[in-house]
């Protein structure tokens, strides 16, 4: 299996992340791609490939336009206002105010773009952003012609929506690729989301669309971030109703438990027929994940791979969280191999 990312994959590099009530260095960091990259070399899993240059244009098909410009001068904005940390928002527009107004100062747009605070902007986050959708549009391109490919992106993507970011996420990788086979004349694709986070963004981003269909297994979201959505009473709305499966699963779920999700899922994807199976791979699901509460152990990862597999359909894994970082590698790839056996 081809593997695609980018050499300049650290470009997002912020050093502070708000968790439990303190500033800590983040979770989502570059090192989770390092890690990723010497598994797949050492296990020879196939060639590690740089993303091409690509028309981004594409991205206004799933993002606002006033988004991309806030996220392309965000952190010079910041810089001009004369802050010394990273960007992050200390405001929102809140149920009791208006939240049809973007204000002018940074501050404000920071609030109303941003869905949650862990995720800080710095020199370097946009083009780091920019960098990730590169990766999977150019895996997009090379999956009509394979089996499957791996897009190893980073920052991940499935948290955005059409005019958010947060979750670590700025641009919705995966609902970019799924737009770019659909315009090379894919007419259905089945996006399934097997991170622990459920994909609010993907969820948003298609939830009146037939053509896409999306599928999330995640802890529940009464307990787990993102917490406002991913429960299993959202079905789609007009022409996406009964195209939406959320599965949201307790706390100390085992493989077991979770296998059967992935099995109705599973039965989903063969009814729906779709032209490309696209994979939000996430592995925080990991036993000693440190931001999720899932059991699944490595060697379990094998059979995601194998059941994935199953289904015969051209393959593209968008890599998303994961954040036990020693295990990263071998959890990654162990889904990979095992859609190889």
């Amino acid at each position: 299996m081809k593997t695609i990312y980018s050499k300049k994959y650290s470009l997002h590099n912020s050093l502070t992340e708000l968790s439990g009530g303190k500033l800590v260095k983040p979770f989502e960091t570059s090192a989770r791609v390092k890690f990723i990259l010497n598994e797949i070399s050492n296990r020879k899993l196939g060639p590690i490939i740089e993303a091409k240059d690509q028309d981004l244009d594409i991205i206004y098909k799933v993002h606002d336009k006033n988004y991309v410009k806030f996220l392309e001068t965000a952190w010079d904005e910041w810089i001009k206002e004369g802050f010394k940390g990273e960007a992050i928002p200390t405001v929102w527009p809140s149920r009791s105010m208006n939240s049809k107004i973007i204000p002018n100062n940074i501050e404000g747009k920071l609030g109303y773009y941003c869905l949650a605070n862990e995720t800080s902007i710095s020199q370097g986050t946009i083009e780091g952003a920019y960098e990730s959708v590169k990766i999977a549009l150019t895996a997009a391109e090379i999956l009509q012609n394979e089996k499957s490919i791996f897009a190893l992106c980073r920052p991940p993507g499935h948290h955005a929506s059409n005019d958010q970011y947060g979750g670590y996420c700025f641009f919705n990788n995966i609902a970019i690729a799924a737009e770019k086979l659909i315009e090379e004349g894919a007419k259905k694709i089945f996006i399934l989301d097997i991170d622990f986070h459920h994909g609010n963004g993907t969820q948003e981003i298609f939830y009146n669309r037939p053509d896409v269909y999306f599928a999330s297994l995640h802890g529940d979201p009464m307990e787990a971030f993102p917490h406002f959505l991913g429960h299993a009473d959202e079905k789609g709305i007009e022409d996406g109703e009964g195209f939406n499966l959320n599965c949201p699963l307790p706390r100390n779920t085992s493989y077991a438990q979770w296998r059967k999700s992935l099995i109705k899922v599973i039965d989903e994807v063969k009814t729906f027929c779709p032209d490309f199976f696209l994979i939000s791979l996430g592995v925080d699901t990991f036993e000693n994940d440190p931001i999720s509460f899932f059991k699944l152990k490595s060697v379990d990862y094998f059979d995601v791979g194998r059941i994935i597999s199953s289904l015969n359909l051209p393959t593209l894994f968008v890599m998303e969280g994961g954040y036990a970082i020693n295990q990263i590698g071998i959890n990654t790839v162990n889904i990979l191999k095992g859609f190889e056996e």
